[in-house]
């Protein structure tokens, strides 16, 4: 559709995608958090081997010592990890409860407002029905190589014929489950990972900042063609999405022409605005 991806994975990469989303944002502060934690725990441990090492080696020690205990010592090291894992539990539970509770997050949050996606999982491809918006329901399948007519915005393994569309800005409560086998619906740069489980509805919930295309893919081991079913999810402007839900009960592959359009209009007209303000600088 003409548009500069906005998350997908990067070769090489050693850290997280950047957050989009409120909850992803959370997540990557605590992963921050617990990664600083374990680098002070490993040189503090360190510290302590290389000061045995010198200070009650032989040499120092001709006579070795009998200490057969040592209560400040083994009280400290007792004490030390349990308040080292209450201190990551805290937060960690927190992010947990929230993942499942968009109000612990978003201070003017109103349910009425929000968005619904239900995202079934089927061998090898996705099928999304917008509940809130009767008869707009479609599968959602890998483009194949000879399919990709323009390779940039199309990326291999990733792009698929029908994106799961949601406006900016909007709380979407998605709700996953599997059709055949166990699935697993990820994307990283929401902070989404929910398994889809035949007969079983689980649910979170997601809100894209940004506009752009977002990739994931199934996270579940789910056959031979695991690997080729992966998840585009398009975030535009609350107005076109409107525009592209109202036709997309009638006609699917007119909406997402449509919406192509739109999207291409409206990059350059930022573009546009983007250079005046340059050049009035």
């Amino acid at each position: 559709m003409g548009v500069a991806q906005a998350a997908q994975p990067t070769p090489w990469a050693m850290w997280m995608q950047p957050a989009a989303s409120p909850i992803m944002e959370k997540i990557r502060s605590f992963n921050f958090g617990i990664t600083v934690a374990m680098a002070i725990v490993v040189l503090v441990v360190l510290a302590l081997l290389v000061y045995v090492v010198l200070r009650f080696n032989a040499k120092a020690n001709p006579v070795p010592s009998r200490t057969s205990h040592n209560t400040m010592i083994e009280v400290v090291w007792t004490l030390a990890p349990i308040l080292i894992l209450i201190g990551i539990s805290v937060p960690s539970f927190s992010l947990l409860f929230a993942q499942e509770d968009p109000g612990r997050i978003i201070k003017d949050y109103d349910p009425a407002k929000t968005l619904t996606v239900k995202a079934t999982g089927l061998q090898w491809y996705w099928n999304y029905e917008y509940p809130d918006n009767e008869g707009v329901a479609f599968d959602s399948t890998m483009l194949e190589d000879k399919d990709r007519t323009d390779p940039v915005n199309q990326p291999r393994l990733l792009a698929v014929d029908n994106d799961m569309i949601v406006p900016v800005g909007t709380v979407v409560r998605l709700q996953v489950i599997g059709a055949d086998v166990i699935h697993s619906f990820a994307l990283p740069a929401f902070g989404i990972k929910v398994d889809a489980v035949p007969g079983r509805l689980n649910e979170t919930w997601f809100l894209a900042e940004r506009e752009g295309v977002y990739y994931g893919q199934c996270s579940e081991l789910c056959g031979v063609n695991h690997a080729f079913m992966p998840i585009a999810i398009r975030v535009v402007s609350p107005d076109q999405f409107k525009t592209w839900v109202a036709q997309a009960k009638d006609d699917l592959p007119g909406a997402y022409k449509a919406l192509a359009e739109a999207v291409a209009k409206d990059k350059v007209a930022k573009a546009s605005e983007t250079a005046v303000e340059v050049a009035a600088r």
